[in-house]
């Protein structure tokens, strides 16, 4: 038979385990609206596939919504509001939508003032500038002659060229082969959209489309 003694002991053993047990914390994971999900899911474009972007790892400012259009240009501009890192598509009756991009990584490297869109490109073929190569030549010299377009070029599904006064500028609206980049100052100039984004984009403006940047 079991001592009162010993069943004290137990109990307290018991009583001792249990206080010392550590409850590890429920971590709930952030619910997507499905909506959002859709816009940013995988797409098959052409014989290339644009996987889905994971929107746990981008602020929901930077996924595309349609706002009151805070620049006042008319409908049909693109303006790029580089310091705060959107670009928006201004529609009819004051609304807008507006898209998270990433800018240069320094002032000296961003567009700024008027332009328009002088040609359009799916999955463009890159080829760094000059500057580009003297500046980081171990990163662009082996690519000086270019890259044919797909899933592992720079400019990813779509590009906008940037031309002022019947010349081409160098700088683009584009996609990205690094989508969780949006938001931050990371590019060599040019303007970057998650690759949803800007396939969205450059189905709805025109070439000849009026391109303002703000710094």
């Amino acid at each position: 038979m079991i001592s009162r003694r010993l069943f004290l002991l137990g109990l307290s053993s018991t009583a001792l385990a249990a206080c010392s047990t550590t409850r590890q914390p429920v971590v709930q994971e952030p619910v997507i609206d499905p909506y959002y999900q859709r816009m940013y899911g995988q797409m098959i474009d052409g014989e290339h596939v644009v996987p889905a972007m994971d929107l746990r790892r981008v602020d929901p400012r930077w996924w595309r919504q349609e706002v009151p259009d805070p620049t006042g240009e008319k409908p049909g501009t693109i303006v790029v509001d580089t310091p705060n890192h959107y670009l928006y598509l201004v529609m009819e009756g004051g609304r807008a939508l507006r898209y998270g991009v990433g800018v240069g990584k320094s002032e000296a490297l961003v567009f700024r003032g008027n332009a328009y869109i002088g040609r359009k490109a799916q999955w463009p073929r890159w080829t760094p500038t000059q500057a580009m190569i003297k500046r980081e030549p171990d990163r662009y010299g082996p690519y000086a002659d270019g890259m044919d377009g797909g899933p592992t070029n720079p400019l990813g599904p779509r590009a906008l060229y940037l031309y002022k006064n019947g010349a081409d500028t160098l700088f683009r609206i584009h996609g990205t082969t690094e989508p969780y980049t949006i938001g931050t100052n990371v590019s060599s100039g040019c303007i970057r959209l998650m690759n949803q984004d800007i396939i969205d984009l450059y189905a709805r403006v025109p070439t000849g489309t009026r391109v303002v940047v703000y710094n």
